[in-house]
C-alpha cells in the first residue's frame, strides 16, 4: 500500500479549511436560530399552525438536527418573507376593519359604553383580534341595515356639508339624483357613501385652494358686516370704543380684498392650467363670483341711500305741513311778551344782575 505523508504546507490548510468550515457552520447555525425565533413569533402571530414538512423540520424538530445547506437557509428565509408578508397583510385588514368600526359606531351613533366593551380589540393584529374584529363589523353591518332610513339620512346631512364645503352650486348638488329618492336601501346609502369619499377626495387634493376662498369669503362677510354697522343710525350710543376699532378694520378689509383677489386670481389661473377645466365657486367661475358680489352690494348700498333720500323728503313734507297747521294767529293790541320778561327782569335786585353778567 502506497501512501502519501501530508506535508506541513497541507497540513495548514487542512487546518484552515476546518476552521473555515467550522466558521461557517457557526454563522448558519446562528441565522438558523435568528430566523426560526422569527418564523415562530410570525406563526404564533398569524395563529399559524405547521403544515409542510420543512416547516416541521423549522419548529418543531431539535435545532442541531437541521441540515445547514445553503439551499435550506435561502428555503428559511423565503418562509421568513412569505410570513411577513402575511402579518403585513392581517395587519392592513385589521386596520381597516377597525376604521370601518369606527364608522359605524358614528354612524349608528353607538354609546360610549357600547365602544367601551370592544376595546381589547381595538389594538393588535393576531388571528382571533381579526377574527373579534370581522365579528364586530358584521354584527354591526346588521344593525346598520335594520336602520336604512336613518342612516341615509344622516348621509344626506354630512353630504350637504361636503357640498358647501366644495362650494357647490345647486345646479351641481341637483346632478345627484340619489339624494332625492324615498326607497331606502342598501344600494341608496352605498350611492351616498361613493358621492362622500369623491367629494373627500376631490376637496383634499385641492385643499389650499379652497381655504383661500373661504378665507375671502369670511372676510367678505365681516367687511358687510362692519359696513352694516356704519350705516346704523344707533351706532354711536353705547358703544364704548368699538366704533373706532371697527372702522379702523372695516377700512383694513376694503384695502386687502382687493389683494386677497389678485391672489387667488393667480392661484386659479395656474390650477386650471394644471387641471384643463374650470374652478367653480357656487356654479361660477370665482372671478365672476366676485365682481357679482360687489355688484350686489353696490346695488343695495344705491336702493338703501335711495330710501334714505325718500324717507327725509316725506319727513319733511310732513314737517312742513304740521308746522304750517299749528302755527297761532297774532292778536291785535297785546304786548309782546318779550316786554314782561324784560320788565320782570329789570326788577331783580342789583346783585343779581352782576352775577348774570359774570
Amino acid at each position: 500500500m502506497n501512501a502519501s505523508v501530508p506535508s506541513l504546507e497541507e497540513l495548514n490548510q487542512f487546518r484552515q479549511h476546518v476552521a473555515t468550515l467550522r466558521e461557517t457552520k457557526a454563522s448558519r447555525r446562528a441565522e438558523f436560530v435568528s430566523i426560526k425565533r422569527q418564523i415562530i413569533l410570525c406563526m404564533e402571530e398569524l395563529d399559524h399552525t405547521p403544515d409542510t414538512s420543512f416547516e416541521r423540520d423549522v419548529v418543531c424538530e431539535d435545532e442541531d438536527a437541521f441540515c445547514l445547506s445553503l439551499e435550506n437557509i435561502a428555503t428559511l428565509q423565503k418562509l421568513l418573507r412569505q410570513l411577513e408578508m402575511q402579518k403585513l397583510q392581517n395587519e392592513a385588514v385589521c386596520e381597516a376593519l377597525r376604521t370601518q368600526i369606527r364608522e359605524l359606531w358614528d354612524r349608528l351613533q353607538i354609546p360610549e359604553e357600547e365602544r367601551e366593551a370592544v376595546a381589547t380589540i381595538m389594538s393588535g393584529s393576531k388571528a382571533k383580534v381579526r377574527k373579534a374584529l370581522q365579528l364586530e363589523v358584521d354584527r354591526l353591518e346588521e344593525r346598520k341595515m335594520q336602520n336604512l332610513k336613518k342612516l341615509i339620512e344622516a348621509t344626506r346631512v354630512e353630504l350637504a356639508q361636503h357640498w358647501d364645503q366644495c362650494f357647490y352650486s345647486q345646479e351641481q348638488r341637483q346632478a345627484f339624483a340619489p339624494f332625492h329618492a324615498e326607497e331606502y336601501t342598501e344600494n341608496l346609502l352605498q350611492l351616498h357613501d361613493a358621492e362622500i369619499v369623491r367629494l373627500r377626495n376631490y376637496y383634499e387634493a385641492h385643499r389650499e385652494l379652497f381655504e383661500d376662498v373661504r378665507k375671502w369669503e369670511e372676510s367678505w362677510r365681516l367687511f358687510l358686516e362692519f359696513e352694516r354697522k356704519a350705516s346704523d343710525p344707533n351706532r354711536f350710543t353705547n358703544r364704548g370704543g368699538n366704533l373706532l376699532k371697527e372702522e379702523k378694520q372695516r377700512a383694513k378689509l376694503q384695502k386687502t380684498l382687493p389683494k386677497l383677489e389678485e391672489e387667488l386670481k393667480a392661484q386659479i389661473e395656474l390650477w386650471e392650467q394644471e387641471h384643463s377645466k374650470t374652478f367653480l365657486v357656487n356654479g361660477q367661475k370665482f372671478m365672476e363670483y366676485v365682481a357679482e358680489q360687489w355688484e350686489m352690494r353696490r346695488l343695495e348700498r344705491e336702493r338703501d341711500r335711495q330710501e334714505r333720500q325718500l324717507k327725509y323728503k316725506k319727513q319733511t313734507e310732513t314737517e312742513m305741513l304740521c308746522g304750517s297747521a299749528q302755527t297761532p294767529r297774532k292778536r291785535r293790541g297785546m304786548a309782546p311778551k318779550t316786554q314782561s320778561k324784560a320788565h320782570k327782569v329789570n326788577t331783580r335786585p342789583r346783585e343779581v344782575l352782576i352775577s348774570r353778567e359774570w
